[in-house]
């Protein structure tokens, strides 16, 4: 019998290698990001998200025409079925990302390829879902507040169509290309919960619409989604810039988390957080609350002294201002966070297709063995 001295626990599984990925390469203690080789800095700085999308999917950067294509599948893809905006209404009243996980799990029976399991169909759903997803968010949010879903649009980009179903006006172009790029630094990050999530069910051979369905459930928790929404409402705390400081000094005696610091993976600067800093700053100037960045600068001298524990800045801490100085709501913080990683998902589902096996650890019983039964009548 295997006791548990025999045994060497990998609580949550840290530092374990389950499978190899092609995908998304992640080195912590540098501060590296890659999607397929590419450096994320090189890919937010002058990809889009729809070409992103494409590398991660199939591989390589697309050419023109490729893109092109990709791109006029994505468009075609937005509408919803009226069946679904229907249970959307049935559910509107709860939190828009159990809206948004009850919805995509409607979303299966009206899928074209539902009964094909394939890579080809696959991706063709994943395609489809990553427009969806969009969409979804933004008809709940009209339909909760007894308004009609605003119809996505035909020719805007991904980024800019989901600020264009907020109120029914387009975005600046600088603004549609700060939401972009936070569409394209979320887009994936290896094995994270949602996306270990969504391979232990497609591990049983369930279909995409089930295994994202389950990343979405998994994103919804606060220790994982969660942390673009609490970095907004500690800068609404501080309230000024000159208050950053003693808010910090005191949050730490009490032993509790800056929200937007620190990271399971990274030991050093989050690599994707400054592609989110100088935007939040120009962002913050347009829209007339230069407040905001400067509260969050402030955090940031604060926080300095911890950096050398491995304590760094992380994406969430600048992504929740550029979500609110966009008008977006903070429950719709985390449901923006999945609108993006969804070509994530997609390709972690494949890639556990490719090479399937039933994601089956172990767990160390710690209970008692060989305890007598006693019938009912018998026990005191």
């Amino acid at each position: 019998m295997t006791t548990k001295d025999d045994i060497t626990l990998h609580r949550g599984l840290q530092g374990v290698y389950f499978d190899r990925t092609a995908t998304t390469f992640i080195d912590g203690k540098q501060g590296i990001l890659e999607y397929r080789g590419y450096s994320i800095h090189d890919l937010a700085a002058m990809s889009t998200f729809e070409e992103t999308s494409y590398l991660l999917l199939y591989g390589d950067l697309p050419t023109q025409a490729q893109l092109d294509e990709f791109d006029a599948e994505l468009k075609s893809s937005r509408e919803l079925p009226e069946q679904v905006l229907d249970v959307i209404e049935i559910v509107k009243d709860s939190h828009p990302m159990d809206v948004l996980r009850t919805a995509v799990s409607a979303l299966a029976s009206f899928d074209e390829d539902r009964e094909d399991n394939s890579i080809e169909a696959t991706y063709r759903k994943g395609i489809r879902l990553t427009s969806q997803f969009a969409t979804i968010v933004m008809a709940h949010h009209r339909i909760r507040h007894g308004k009609d879903p605003i119809k996505p649009s035909t020719s805007l980009s991904h980024a800019a169509n989901f600020l264009y179903m907020l109120e029914g006006e387009e975005p600046t172009a600088d603004t549609a290309e700060l939401m972009d790029r936070d569409f394209v630094i979320h887009a994936d990050h290896g094995s994270n919960a949602s996306a270990f999530t969504a391979r232990v069910v497609a591990g049983t051979s369930a279909d995409l619409h089930g295994a994202v369905t389950a990343g979405i459930a998994a994103l919804s928790g606060p220790s994982h989604g969660g942390a673009a929404e609490n970095v907004m409402q500690m800068a609404q705390e501080i309230g000024e810039p000159e208050n950053a400081a003693q808010y910090v000094k005191d949050l730490l005696a009490s032993r509790q988390r800056v929200m937007g610091f620190g990271h399971r993976v990274y030991k050093a600067e989050d690599p994707r957080a400054r592609h989110l800093r100088e935007g939040v700053r120009k962002l913050s100037e347009e829209k007339g609350e230069p407040k905001w960045y400067a509260i969050l600068e402030a955090v940031i001298d604060a926080m300095k002294p911890y950096a050398r524990r491995g304590i760094h800045v992380n994406v969430d801490f600048f992504a929740g201002v550029v979500y609110y100085l966009n008008g977006v709501p903070q429950d719709l913080f985390v449901p923006i966070f999945a609108v993006g990683r969804v070509p994530g998902w997609t390709v972690q589902v494949v890639e556990q297709f490719q090479h399937n096996i039933l994601i089956r650890p172990l767990l160390s019983y710690t209970g008692e063995h060989e305890r007598p039964y006693v019938p009912i009548g018998d026990r005191g």
